[in-house]
This record gives structure tokens, C-alpha cells and sequence, in this order.
């Protein structure tokens, strides 16, 4: 049979198609949260001849359902009554964005193209599906394509023969029913030990370092599956050997050599390792997201086990590199000297290399984004220097999504050169992590807006750039800034100087003050009113 799987969000739905009987998940792309979604899904499932669907039920890291959660419930219970007859299954996920995200990355890495935000939606959606079909019993797909054979009625039925079929039928469900669990244990045992997310605890310390493990020469498969369960790298020793033997071959088969393991890698990527053997085992990757801040790219070295000591001085350091060319000194202001430079992307390093040169390669990543890009002239047409340019589309990236980063960045410039401060509640909370991370002092937005800081660009005293960028941006927001665009409806006659994101997701402009506060009263009476 097919399916549709789908991860609901608050602007975009991503989806994704599958036929049990193969069991792969693919993308199918993204639908927009105006109303016009459950018309589109109708259309998707007729074309494919499916009432079957099935919508990702996000849980947090202690497997309790979130806010999140209740949005999907209340869209599969909307989509039942648009779509007659559908057949909806939850599945729950964790963390699928932030998948999907990384898989993506690894395909910019090998093409150079940049992802856009709703590839990553439907990449969340395949693997809610994917793993919605590995919880499926072999016998379903099976099932799914068998053809039909009609019985012909026989003209009487003893009652041993009715006994027999009870029982057959028992019989079936029952070995129907242990498959069912047997697949479940398998795909539940295949995950990894640790969540790579709780690692921001110290009290998670031992869990997030790299685990010592050696393969010896001729050691068989059971061995070094009893081996890494011991050594709480896997699950199940059991679930390792059959992964093993359903993927391994004569020439893949696990390395002798010594490895540094993670607890939160699943058994895919093991076996991988094990397999390509001293060609990755000295070998680890590091994701930097855009929008992310020094803090958590602190925080994700902590966790591959650099000192807090070693991370700290290379931070501190002074780099002579052409792309920090004119970069200004914020640390009267408790920033982070780096805030900004250190370029998303996905990183393989060599276990042991310093934090230096970890460093230095982000800064030469982002200087290859801005020159190949031509972003310093780009920048210049608008009275920009790169430092401003990144400290602008740091700004961007954390106001917008990548469709809608043009036009923000269109309403920053027209405030800039009206003197109107930029107005930005991502400013604000930039400059509360520095000076009240706790929220001890400023409990309440109301108290937040007086804070007197020129991070803090919803104070009318400061009506130009913030001192510095408050994340590092990526390639999308750099080129938002360089070439900015008005949204429709706007241009030199009308011009754009405010914007919020709605409760439905979408982005709505205007050109008063009049005119924003009505979008306010008309769209945004949750998010508008979000602490800081």
C-alpha cells in the first residue's frame, strides 16, 4: 500500500511518499499553512491512490509530548474531516529536524548547492515515514503487493473444519503480531545509546566523550558486538550482529585498529566506521548550524571532549586572517570576539587537531562564501563594510526564514537610512543573554524593553547596527544582505519598515505603524507575545 507522511509545522508542511512494499521513504516537497493544505493533501492522496497518512508526533528528550505535539494532533484531526476516509498514524519523533538538517549539509558538501529551508521539511518527513515502515512487519509489505485469490465457497462447513480455521487464523495473527515487536526491538536497538542534545548537562559529562575501543585481528563479529555493548556504545550485541550480517560481505566486514566511538552515533554509523576502518577512525565531524552562537559551538566542543580551558583561549585568541578584516572590538559588552565568523557547515577534523585550527578553518569556509559570492562589493553598493554586512545578516538569519530573508533585510536598510531604530526582538534577546541570562532582573517583556544597551535595538536610543553580530550567519542571510528586495506590494514610492511573523507562520509587511499594529491585532496574538 501507499503512504504519505507528513511533518506538520506552523508555516510549512513537509511531505513525503512511500510504498510499503519496497519500504523507502522519499521527499515529495513542501506545502505552505494557508489554508489551502488539506485541498493539496486530498488532491496528493487521490493521485496516489492512498487514505493512508502519517504525521510526525514531535516528544522532547524525555519522551513527553510537547507543544508541538498538540499543532499535529489537531491537524490530523482537521485532515480527517477534509479528507473522508483517511486513515491517519502518528509517529512519534524527536530531533528529526535537526537530522534532516546534517543530511543535507553532507549533500552541499559533495554538490556545493545550498539546501533551502523546505528541503529540510520534507527531509524531516521522510524519515518520520522511514521509520514509520520500519515498525511495519515484513509480512505487511509482502501483503501489500500479493494478488487477490478468490476462495470459492464450500457447500458445507464442519465444525472441526471452522475450529481449524480459528486457530490458523490465531495462528497468523499471532506470528504476525511477534514480527511486528521482533521488527520493533530490532529498529529500537539499532538507535543510539545517547541523545547528543543532553550533552549540554554537565551532569552528562562521561555519556558525550569519545569512547577508547580496539578491534583486534580475526576477531569475530560476535566478539566485537559483545565487546562494544560492554562498552555501552551499543544497545544490544544481538541487534549489532544481525545489522552485521544483513550488511556486511566478505569485504565488509569490521577493521582491526583503534577507535573512538560515540555513544551518540547509531549502529549504521558504527558499522561504518568499523568497516572503513583507519581511514575514519581518527577521523570526526562537527555541524555548525546558521544562526547558532559561539555558546553552542562551545558547547559542541565540550562535548567532543576539548577542555572548557582549551576552547576558551582559542576563542580568545587574535587571528590574522583577511576575513576579519575590519572586525571591531565588542568585548566591552561581554559578546564573543568570534560572534558571527564561525561559518555553518559540516567539518571532518582529525581527532586530536586543536581548537585553533578548527577555527581557522571556519574562517577560511566563510571567506571562500563571501569572495566566491562577491559579497564585499555586493555589500559595498549599500554603504556596507563586510564587518557590517555579517553583523546585519546575523540579525536576518535569526528574524527569517530563508524565503523571506530578502525582504527583512529590505526593512532593515530602509530603517537604517530613515534613522528609525531596527526595531528587532532577536537584538533584545541577544543582549539579555549577555547581561541577564537567568532572567533574574528582567522577568517580563515590559522590563526587557527598557534595557539601556546597544545590543538592544528596540530602545529608541540607538537607532543605527548593533555593535557586532549576534550568530553567525549563513550563505542565505549574507546574500539577503547583499541584495535585498522589496516585498510585493512595496517599492521606492511605498516604502517597506515593519514586518512580524504571524501565529499561521507567514511573514506579513507593512509601511506604518497603523498599518503593523492591525497585522498585529489580525495575526500574531501568540508569537508577538512570546517572552523574550
Amino acid at each position: 500500500m501507499k503512504l504519505i507522511g507528513l511533518d506538520v509545522g506552523t508555516k510549512r508542511i513537509g511531505v513525503a511518499r512511500a510504498d510499503s512494499s519496497t519500504r523507502i521513504a522519499l521527499p515529495v516537497g513542501t506545502l505552505a499553512v494557508d489554508g489551502k493544505e488539506y485541498e493539496v493533501l486530498k488532491k496528493l492522496a487521490d493521485k496516489l491512490n492512498t487514505k493512508y497518512f502519517v504525521i510526525g508526533l514531535p516528544r522532547n528528550n524525555s519522551g513527553k509530548e510537547t507543544a508541538q505535539s498538540e499543532v499535529a494532533k489537531k491537524f490530523g484531526k482537521q485532515l480527517e474531516n477534509s479528507v473522508p476516509g483517511i486513515k491517519i498514524r502518528f509517529q512519534d519523533e524527536s530531533l528529526t529536524s535537526v537530522e534532516a538538517e546534517q543530511r543535507l549539509m553532507k549533500k552541499v558538501n559533495k554538490t556545493g548547492k545550498m539546501y533551502q529551508k523546505g528541503e529540510v521539511d520534507a527531509e524531516a518527513a521522510t524519515i518520520i515515514l522511514q521509520d514509520f515502515l520500519e515498525t511495519l512487519p515484513s509480512t505487511h509489505a509482502a501483503a501489500a503487493s500479493r494478488p487477490v485469490v478468490e476462495l470459492k465457497k464450500p457447500r458445507r462447513s464442519s465444525k472441526n473444519k471452522k475450529l481449524g480455521l480459528k486457530i490458523a487464523i490465531g495462528i497468523a495473527a499471532g506470528a504476525i503480531a511477534l514480527g511486528a515487536l521482533l521488527l520493533i526491538w530490532y529498529s529500537s536497538n539499532l538507535r543510539p545509546v545517547y541523545d547528543s542534545k543532553l550533552c549540554k548537562t554537565s551532569s552528562a559529562d562521561d555519556q558525550c566523550k569519545p569512547v577508547d575501543f580496539t578491534v583486534k585481528t580475526g576477531e569475530p563479529v560476535v566478539d566485537i558486538a559483545n565487546n562494544l555493548e560492554s562498552a555501552g556504545v551499543i544497545k544490544s550485541s544481538l541487534a549489532f550482529q544481525i545489522y552485521a550480517k544483513l550488511n556486511g560481505s566478505q569485504d565488509k566486514t569490521p577493521k582491526p585498529g583503534d577507535y573512538q566511538l560515540s555513544r551518540a552515533s547509531s549502529v549504521e554509523e558504527i558499522f561504518k566506521q568499523l568497516v572503513e576502518g583507519s581511514k575514519s577512525a581518527n577521523v570526526f565531524q562537527l555541524t555548525i548550524l546558521p544562526g547558532e552562537t559561539i555558546k553552542d559551538i562551545k558547547n559542541k566542543l565540550k562535548n567532543l571532549g576539548y577542555s572548557e580551558e582549551e576552547i576558551n583561549t582559542a576563542f580568545a585568541k587574535n587571528y590574522d586572517h583577511k576575513v576579519l578584516e575590519g572586525k571591531k572590538d565588542t568585548s566591552a559588552w561581554g559578546a564573543e570576539p568570534l560572534e558571527g565568523y564561525i561559518f555553518g557547515d559540516t567539518y571532518e577534523f582529525y581527532i586530536g587537531e586543536s581548537v585553533e585550527n578548527i577555527i581557522l578553518t571556519t574562517l577560511d569556509n566563510l571567506w571562500a562564501a563571501v569572495e566566491g559570492n562577491n559579497i564585499i562589493s555586493k555589500l559595498g553598493a549599500h554603504d556596507l563594510s563586510l564587518y557590517d554586512g555579517i553583523t546585519l545578516a546575523s540579525i536576518v538569519q535569526k528574524e527569517a526564514h530563508t524565503l523571506d530573508q530578502p525582504y527583512v533585510a529590505e526593512v532593515f536598510y530602509n530603517r537604517l537610512k530613515n534613522g528609525i531604530p531596527l526595531g528587532s526582538d532577536v537584538t533584545l534577546t541577544y543582549a539579555l543573554n549577555l547581561v541577564d541570562p537567568d532572567r533574574k532582573t528582567y522577568a517580563y517583556n515590559a522590563d526587557a524593553l527598557t534595557l539601556d544597551h546597544p545590543y538592544n535595538t528596540r530602545n529608541a536610543v540607538y537607532t543605527g547596527l548593533t555593535p557586532g553580530p549576534i550568530s553567525n550567519p549563513g550563505i542565505s542571510a549574507l546574500l539577503a544582505v547583499a541584495e535585498p528586495k522589496e516585498p510585493e506590494g512595496f517599492d521606492e514610492n511605498r516604502r517597506v519598515f515593519y514586518f512580524l511573523t504571524g501565529d499561521d507562520g507567514k511573514m506579513y509587511y507593512s509601511d506604518t505603524e497603523e498599518g503593523h499594529n492591525q497585522n498585529i491585532a489580525n495575526h500574531c496574538q501568540e508569537l508577538c507575545n512570546v517572552k523574550l
